[in-house]
């Protein structure tokens, strides 16, 4: 069996998006299922739509999320450099075979030719494709046109008649008609190849022997299968993924949609998270299980069980996923995590004692790393009582029970959970009220709302002091 070596091959026009990362994560769990290699390559050389620090954002978010990579940008390998823009005379070398071979060829035509072209084309509801105006050209007039400065580009000559049948690891056994594939650009004027060119010769040079990408690069493998063969290589396997879609089955839009990871993580999402919910997006495990560390996932990931139907976005599972993960990760993990958050919020951070117990109150109760900040602030400083809650506190009943803990408080100190626990008891006793009648004044006093963790907790959270002084400030 030939090595397993894959590549994840993101351009670096804006940040990570969630169908990126999905091809990253079965490219990293595929080759780490496997004992293979997983190569990082970036794709750039369509330099007009290159965002600054694009590269080094796609490369933190997968370090983050802890998809490091075998080769690559930063860390090399045997078959660098990694950036296609450092590959340029390669792609070249590649293409001028092809074009001495016959298999490529030199078009002229403009923008607005082409454009003239494509229109008559589609008002006669024909296939859209390059009419071959430039293939027979002679030498001599190809070589006149090239020596007098005129752009050009390369093109793919494709067969007329074939039918392209392959495998793929998916899909099964694939039939496409060469008739609905284009004589591609392949080496555009600028001289920077275009992704097919670039794609084919990197995979080939680079070893890979598996190309898992998305479905939407299903119609350009004849072409891809073409160039293999005219340059004399074993292609590799083919992967195509399937679709992610929006609820109501619509493909997942860059467009319509939030899809950059960064934004997932800014907005709380953790890592541990959003890969085990990115891993069930077309992929099904042989258990009814759906929780799995990364650990576990390189374990038991196979394409076999990768399905051929759309996978659907579902965010409530997501949110779901991400509070189990909340409470079952170590706790000072969670609290590292959520600290900026504090600071986000303009809370201030309390001493380390205090906010562990916080915290472990919070994350009981919360989805996202913000929302643990959110409810912590009804500790540190909680919100004025709305003119309801007003009303409840000022009552008779509710006065009742705040007196009396105004009294019993002070001879106890210092207080612990034990001693805590006997009063609620014995307030319930000396006031003769209990359930909400009891509870809800104590803890609009306390923590400004009428639900919170149990008394013993917050208690210890406010400490002595605040929390007689916030008991007193609310009686009348």
């Amino acid at each position: 069996m030939k090595q397993i070596r894959v590549r994840f091959a993101p351009s670096p026009t804006g940040f990570l998006h969630i169908g990126g990362l999905r091809t990253a994560l079965y490219d990293y769990l595929f080759a780490k299922a496997l004992g293979g290699a997983c190569i990082l390559r970036i794709e750039d050389t369509d330099q007009s739509r290159l965002v600054p620090g694009a590269t080094e954002n796609l490369i933190s978010s997968l370090h983050s999320l802890g998809l490091d990579y075998d080769e690559g940008p930063g860390i090399g390998g045997d078959f660098g450099p990694y950036v296609q823009s450092q590959r340029l005379q390669l792609y070249q070398q590649e293409a001028a075979r092809l074009v001495a071979n016959g298999d490529a060829y030199h078009c002229f035509c403009t923008a607005e030719t082409l454009s003239e072209m494509r229109t008559q084309q589609q008002e006669r509801k024909e296939f859209v494709k390059y009419d071959r105006r430039c293939l027979h050209l002679n030498k001599d007039e190809v070589t006149a046109r090239i020596e007098a400065g005129e752009k050009h580009v390369l093109r793919l000559k494709m067969p007329d008649e074939r039918i392209f049948a392959f495998d793929d690891h998916i899909r099964g056994r694939v039939e496409m008609d060469a008739n609905q594939s284009d004589d591609q650009v392949l080496l555009k004027s600028d001289g920077f190849p275009t992704y097919h060119l670039a794609a084919v010769v990197d995979d080939h040079y680079m070893q890979i022997s598996h190309v898992i990408r998305g479905e939407e690069w299903l119609s350009s493998t004849p072409k891809h299968i073409w160039l293999y063969e005219c340059l004399g290589w074993q292609p590799p396997e083919w992967v195509h993924l399937p679709l992610i879609l929006n609820p109501d089955r619509s493909k997942l839009s860059k467009r319509m949609n939030d899809v950059s990871v960064e934004s997932y993580l800014q907005k709380g999402y953790l890592p541990e998270a959003l890969l085990n919910f990115i891993a069930l997006l077309g992929w099904h495990p042989a258990d009814d299980r759906e929780l799995y560390s990364l650990e576990e996932l390189c374990q038991i990931f196979s394409l076999e069980r990768v399905s051929k139907a759309g996978a659907v976005f579902d965010l409530t599972k997501l949110d779901w996923m991400n509070g189990h993960y909340l409470r079952s990760l170590p706790l000072e993990t969670v609290i590292e995590r959520s600290k900026p958050y504090f600071e986000e919020q303009n809370l201030p951070l309390p001493q380390p004692e205090v906010l562990e117990l916080m915290v472990e109150a919070a994350r009981e109760r919360s989805q996202l790393l913000p929302q643990i900040a959110e409810y912590c602030r009804i500790f540190i400083s909680p919100a004025p009582l709305s003119e309801a809650d007003t009303e409840v506190i000022q009552s008779e009943n509710s006065q009742k029970v705040l007196m009396w803990w105004a009294e019993q408080l002070p001879p106890q100190f210092p207080l612990n959970a034990e001693k805590v626990d006997i009063l609620v008891k014995e307030g319930i006793a000396a006031t003769g009220l209990k359930g909400k009648a009891y509870y809800t004044p104590l803890r609009l006093a306390l923590i400004g709302q009428p639900h919170g963790p149990d008394m013993p907790t917050t208690f210890a959270i406010l400490g002595d002091d605040n929390a007689l002084g916030r008991i007193q400030s609310h009686i009348i």
